[in-house]
């Protein structure tokens, strides 16, 4: 029971874990750098992984319509989704950047009930729309600054702003879309035990190839080789890659299988919340009273998932 919400609990805080290590990461190896060594370094993993359990290196069992969706999903869940993010991060700051992944569970919801069938009832509902506002009261006043509602903001940064939380949110229910079809193909235990693993290899191979496009067409494939000689950057890198790619994106797919997207995603989207205490303590960033608020309002619309 609530086997989805506690694994989408999980992934929150692995996603945490992400984002900080991400943060230091980024500024050592570039967003570019630090998006195709994470993509690299997630493909070793999971194929050691796949190898260890199944005994070969490749998701087994999946043919051509789970690889099309599943890249579809890392297509437009990391190549894109990720782009716009970091983006949106340069144009309009993390704190907006983040105020707008706040979209990504609308759009999990909608997309998966476009494509899926699924519904949600109205007290989870409820409890997406109260967890989406205290995320937003809480990234809003990030860093003690007043921001009025009336806040002029670049275009550009708004679009890739939403474009990063649409990719999420989209992402995820088209990556549910190929594990509903790949789960009818797998033919052993060991395959179907670690399907939203395999699931992960097959969108990182995307995201893999989508980045590396981009920095042999942006002419920065010798600085990305440069900054893997930076031992510090890359310690944090491979963090990230193993609380994100690795076990947190696969554990949100299996998210996926016990409970709606939707719910999944909202739960999932409290990452700025999870990261106000530990920002506090390891970036010294202040965290004041409204940002407290809002990570009580989140946690009890959250709370509502469980009624």
């Amino acid at each position: 029971m609530y086997k989805g919400e506690l694994i989408s609990l999980l992934v929150t805080l692995l996603w945490t874990v992400t984002a900080m290590a991400a943060e230091v990461a980024s500024k050592r190896l570039s967003p570019l750098g630090l998006n195709v060594i994470r993509m690299l370094l997630s493909l070793i993993l999971l194929g050691i992984l796949m190898w260890v359990v199944c005994g070969q290196p490749l998701p087994q069992d999946a043919d051509a319509e789970t690889w099309l969706w599943l890249s579809l999903s890392g297509f437009v869940g990391y190549v894109l989704g990720d782009y716009c993010l970091f983006n949106s991060y340069l144009l309009i700051g993390s704190r907006f950047g983040q105020l707008f992944m706040t979209l990504a569970p609308a759009s999990a919801a909608l997309f998966g009930f476009i494509l899926l069938g699924e519904h949600m009832s109205l007290l989870a509902i409820l409890g997406m729309l109260i967890t989406m506002f205290g995320i937003g009261m809480s990234v809003l006043s990030k860093g003690g600054e007043q921001h009025k509602l009336g806040l002029k903001l670049p275009l550009k940064g708004v679009l890739f702003g939403i474009g990063a939380g649409l990719g999420q949110g989209i992402g995820l229910v088209l990556s549910k879309v190929g594990m509903t079809h790949y789960e009818t193909l797998i033919t052993t235990p060991e395959a179907l035990d670690i399907m939203p693993f395999s699931s992960t290899f097959i969108r990182a191979v995307t995201g893999f190839v989508g980045f590396s496009l981009v920095m042999f067409f942006t002419g920065k494939a010798r600085k990305v080789y440069a900054v893997t000689h930076d031992r510090r950057g890359m310690t944090f890198a491979l963090i990230a890659t193993l609380t994100g790619p690795f076990l947190g994106v696969s554990l949100s797919l299996m998210a996926t299988l016990y409970t709606s997207t939707g719910i999944a995603q909202t739960i999932m989207a409290m990452t700025p919340i999870f990261i106000l205490l530990p920002s506090w303590y390891f970036f010294k960033q202040k965290v004041t009273p409204l940002e407290i608020l809002g990570a009580i309002i989140s946690v009890g619309g959250v709370a509502l998932f469980f009624v």
